[in-house]
Order: structure tokens, then C-alpha cells, then sequence
């Protein structure tokens, strides 16, 4: 006997994404860093239902066969690895960090990010646009966390980035999306992916940046700083599938008036 699948998940099963040539289902892309243990780290990312998933290559274990190594509980045959630069202060270090990466696993596709100084942890735009400049005559396909800034995020769709990722908060805040109308003027100027990067705390961010047009979601801290990872993962993944629907369905107007739900017409008098 077939098994029916209900229309609206056989759409959205359809409702995919790309970036670099790349295609994706699922719109949630989640972080490696942060869990207890490698264990819980792959429990969390099957729950998430990710197919990408972001490695700190200053962080994570990838070459060391001696250690505990990242690729023996996350299978990189089956998730599409984005090494990134956490933890870089300056363009260089960016540079010279994913040139290691792609020496390494020969890894094209990067999530670039050069962090100011604590407590902030804001976007150096100014070292980004230098780090993005140089990836990209070196052939790197460049993903780059930036200021919600829509001047900053076209110019660096201009240089070549594949994809913008504005933060949402400052990085492990937990914030939720502070500026959803920054956001959304990024959204609507773009031509590549736009994810919202940073500063996610609960599933209703995520809802909220899939409603006002994100393509997709990257989070970590907001899964392994949750006193249940694995289902705070199942959450985040009902939240952007929720968001993505209520997005594609088109909400009703907003209206400053009350707007009975049953018609006035033919009441009894």
C-alpha cells in the first residue's frame, strides 16, 4: 500500500534552495561547536535535519587522527562541511585560516567571518571586505557574515560573495532578530542567499526570520547552550519549516481596526 504524504509536505519537499551550484532542502543550517561531546553534537544535527553544517577550523579537530575527530560522528560523505573563520580578528587570519582549511579537506566552499573586539564580537566590515576580496581572487566560494547593513551586504554580493549572512544579534546573545527591517531591506536587494547568522535564541526567531523572506537559518548556540540540545534541534527545524509556509502562504494584512471574522451581511434582526 502507497503511503500518502499530505500536499503541503510534498510542496515543501519541493521548496528547496541553492547556493554555489549547491542544492539544499532543508533551510537550517547548524554549528559543531559548543555541545558536551561529539555524541550529543551528532544527535543534535540528525534532530536538526540539516544537510550543512558549519565547522570552526580553529576549533575543530579535522586532521588529528590521534584525537577525537569531528568527521567520525558528523559524516561529511553525508553533510555539506562549511569551514569557517570564528575566532579570526583580522583578514589575514581569515585568509590564512581557510587556505588551511581547503589544504586540508579540500574545501571550496567557506563561511567567512572577522570579528571586532569583545564584548561586542561586531562585524569588522572593513577587514571583511578586505578577507572577501582576497578569498575570492584565490577561487574560494565565499558565504560572508556581515552587518545588517544593506549597503555592506550589496557590496560584497557585487564582489562575488555566494551568499550574505547578516546577524541577527551579536554572536551567542540570544537576542532574536533586533532589526528585521535592516534584514528585510537586505532581503529584497539581494540576488544570492541571505541567511540570518547570529543571535538566534528560540524557535520563534527562527519563524520570524523565514517569515519576513530569510532563505535560510544558521544557528549553534541556541541548540547546545539549550538544556536539551537534541530538542531544542526538533524545534528549530519545525520553526523554520513553519516560518518557510507561513512566508510562501502570504500573511493577511495588518490593520490598526477590528475586522470581525463573520460577515455582517444577512444578520437577524
Amino acid at each position: 500500500m502507497d503511503t500518502l504524504i499530505p500536499v503541503e509536505d510534498a510542496q515543501l519537499g519541493e521548496d528547496t534552495w541553492t547556493v554555489a551550484g549547491r542544492q539544499f532542502h532543508s533551510r537550517l543550517v547548524v554549528g559543531t561547536g559548543k555541545y558536551k561531546s561529539l555524541e550529543e553534537t551528532a544527535a543534535a544535527i540528525e534532530a536538526s535535519g540539516a544537510e550543512m553544517v558549519t565547522v570552526a577550523v580553529r576549533r575543530v579537530n579535522l586532521s588529528d587522527r590521534n584525537a577525537p575527530m569531528l568527521q567520525d560522528h558528523v559524516d561529511p560523505a553525508r553533510y555539506t562541511y562549511l569551514p569557517n573563520t570564528a575566532g579570526c580578528h583580522t583578514a589575514n587570519d581569515a585568509v590564512r585560516t581557510l587556505r588551511l582549511a581547503r589544504e586540508a579537506g579540500g574545501w571550496n566552499l567557506v563561511k567567512l567571518e572577522v570579528l571586532g573586539p569583545p564584548p561586542h564580537l561586531y562585524p569588522d566590515m572593513p577587514a571583511t571586505f578586505e578577507a572577501a576580496e582576497a578569498l575570492i581572487r584565490d577561487g574560494f566560494e565565499v558565504m560572508v557574515y556581515c552587518a545588517d547593513d544593506p549597503i555592506a551586504a550589496k557590496r560584497l554580493e557585487e564582489m562575488g560573495c555566494v551568499a550574505v549572512m547578516p546577524l541577527g544579534a551579536p554572536i551567542g546573545s540570544g537576542l532574536g532578530l533586533q532589526n528585521p527591517a535592516m534584514l528585510s531591506m537586505i532581503i529584497e536587494q539581494a540576488r544570492v542567499p541571505v541567511l540570518v547568522d547570529a543571535g538566534v535564541g528560540t524557535a520563534s526567531d527562527a519563524a520570524i526570520a523565514m517569515e519576513i523572506g530569510c532563505d535560510a537559518v544558521l544557528l549553534n548556540s541556541a541548540i547546545a547552550h539549550a538544556q536539551d540540545p537534541v530538542r531544542m534541534a526538533r524545534a528549530m527545524k519545525a520553526a523554520v519549516e513553519a516560518g518557510r509556509h507561513a512566508r510562501l502562504a502570504g500573511r493577511m494584512p495588518r490593520r490598526m481596526g477590528a475586522d470581525p471574522s463573520s460577515p455582517l451581511a444577512g444578520l437577524i434582526r
